[in-house]
């Protein structure tokens, strides 16, 4: 009898998961922020300060990961969600940019499987009034080939040439009288507010301190060297010493810089991005579809999220508050415009079921347009020790990391490899997509979002089944899922839970706001708030939202 060699389980994917859920208490993050010296301390929680403090703790150095207000709550929740090599960028000649983007879209397609999912992209020929005629179409083929050799190919398919009838198939509502045929190519996505939460929470499972609700506000400094910080922690100030510190706050750097006196700023210029969400009914499309928009130079995209589509993206430059960018009447209506013109659909202003709007943080000084605006990123080192990093894109932001940490081993005098080329995030070791999401069903709306971790909310689901019912009718999220948020994601408040732990702000605004109440009263229990407490923060959101729609239909 022939016998056969016994596997041994895999160590790297093994001890990514636990038969216990990672539980961050704050008062313990709070107690450890004051009393332990680390090697570094990231300030930003945003992707590229998660990732950062992902990196640093896998090369074992002690490091403390700080947001002021919740994880990915600027930029990183207002991205168009995509993880790509970007076409637009091949045009402008950054080819290598565009070759490093394709092959980071890969790894994070391998390291966090349950969060990001292939996602095809349709570009139509169209007779007339398209983002090219039939002929250009030869000439954006060859750039479909670049893209595929520059890396496209990794993704197991190129580009394929459709006909009329193959484009009406994935989007039904395309105006059929001008459409010659298209192409599709494919790149992926993300939830990035997720994606940023569970990178922080991966960085917390490999000994990161983790807190958000600490906004820092001094970076302190010993005989001309950095040596700590400054926070403000639910109402109290906090002191905490590092060998390094890193800024790491995105557009925020245009405002607060942390560096020492007679040191230049990098010039950060905020390009305003916004999308509008619609729902799924009005487009009915299985992927995203590219569209003109009449009388720009540009296009603009339409990508199924559930069961709504969201229309984007603007980039213009923004000077105005960073913590109140929201999208307004006439950006709302130049999106429409294009769906119109594109699209054999009714639509109005008051479909418009969400909308978000955030800034890109270019490293690029004032002048030129936005568009034309390379997304390289830039790291600094000052003479004091301060490390900063800005730009990039949410793509690129494992290898931003990397190349910030590298910059901080030189202050500290030392060196270690990095690792997260191949380090999974929590949910992804073990996960199996296409086994996991085949059926659909409540296991594949739990599996996108939280991987082999999904066992955990069950669990509570278990405990008291009464936790199943939606938090916004409509909507797939759970109560469960809020108590979850609670014990094991750091959600804080109705705000962290309505628009970042789900996405039912962007998906149903005004229903999320009905909704704010009962996610109080499950924070209540699960954070031993006061009745005032929950009062406020139901307010507040409320008031956020209405403010949101105001902007939006131009009542602002």
């Amino acid at each position: 009898m022939i016998s056969m060699p016994s596997r041994k389980p895999k160590a790297n994917r093994a001890k990514m998961v636990s038969d216990t859920p990672l539980s961050l208490g704050r008062d313990e993050q709070i107690e450890r922020l004051g009393s332990e010296r680390f090697d570094m301390i990231v300030v930003g929680g945003g992707v590229t300060g998660a990732y950062t403090a992902m990196d640093a703790a896998l090369r074992g150095y002690k490091v403390a990961l700080l947001e002021k207000d919740d994880f990915a709550s600027g930029t990183s929740s207002k991205s168009s969600k995509m993880i790509h090599g970007g076409l637009r960028y091949i045009e402008q000649g950054n080819l290598p940019l565009v070759r490093h983007s394709l092959l980071e879209r890969q790894r994070l397609r391998k390291n966090a499987q349950h969060l990001v999912q292939r996602l095809p992209f349709l570009f139509p020929v169209l007779s007339t009034n398209g983002v090219f005629d039939r002929r250009l179409a030869a000439g954006f083929e060859s750039l479909l080939w670049t893209y595929d050799l520059a890396g496209g190919w990794r993704e197991g398919v190129l580009h394929q040439k459709l006909t009329k009838n193959e484009v009406l198939s994935h989007c039904p509502t395309f105006k059929a009288e001008n459409l010659d045929g298209g192409f599709m190519y494919y790149d992926a996505r993300a939830d990035d507010a997720r994606l940023t939460l569970t990178l922080a929470r991966t960085a917390a499972f490999h000994g990161a301190v983790l807190l958000n609700g600490a906004k820092v506000t001094d970076v302190t400094r010993q005989n001309g060297k950095v040596n700590g910080v400054v926070a403000e922690i639910d109402g109290h100030e906090v002191r905490a010493s590092a060998r390094s510190v890193i800024i790491s706050t995105g557009v925020w750097l245009r405002d607060w810089t942390g560096a020492g006196k007679d040191v230049d700023a990098p010039s950060i210029r905020p390009a305003k991005g916004v999308h509008i969400a619609v729902p799924w009914t009005k487009i009915r499309n299985d992927c995203t579809v590219t569209i003109p928009v009449p009388g720009r130079n540009r296009r603009a995209t339409i990508t199924r999220w559930g069961d709504t589509s969201y229309l984007g993206t603007t980039d213009e430059d923004y000077e105005g508050n960073l913590d109140d960018v929201n999208c307004t009447r006439e950006e709302m209506d130049f999106l429409l415009d294009g769906a119109r013109t594109a699209l054999n659909i009714d639509i109005e202003p008051e479909d418009v079921v969400g909308s978000m709007g955030g800034c890109r943080p270019l490293v690029a000084p004032p002048g030129g347009k936005t568009t034309e605006v390379k997304r390289n990123h830039e790291i600094r080192t000052d003479p004091d020790g301060l490390v900063t990093v800005v730009g990039g894109k949410l793509t690129t932001s494992r290898h931003m990391a990397e190349q910030t940490v590298d910059e901080a081993q030189k202050v500290l005098g030392e060196r270690r490899r990095c690792h997260t080329k191949s380090a999974y995030l929590l949910g992804a070791a073990g996960y199996d997509a296409e086994a996991i999401v085949a059926s659909g069903g409540l296991s594949s709306h739990l599996g996108e979002r939280y991987g082999t971790e999904a066992r955990f909310v069950t669990d509570i689901l278990a405990d008291d089944p009464g936790l199943g019912k939606p938090i916004v009718e409509g909507l797939p999220y759970l109560e469960a899922e809020v108590v979850y948020a609670a014990r094991h994601e750091m959600a804080r408040s109705v705000d962290d839970i309505l628009s970042r732990r789900t996405r039912a702000r962007m998906m149903a605004r005004d229903a999320s706001a009905a909704a704010a109440e009962r996610v109080g009263e499950l924070l209540m229990k699960e954070l031993d708030l006061s009745a005032f407490a929950v009062e406020e923060q139901v307010a507040a959101y409320r008031n956020h939202t209405a403010h949101e729609r105001a902007v939006l239909m131009g009542e602002k």
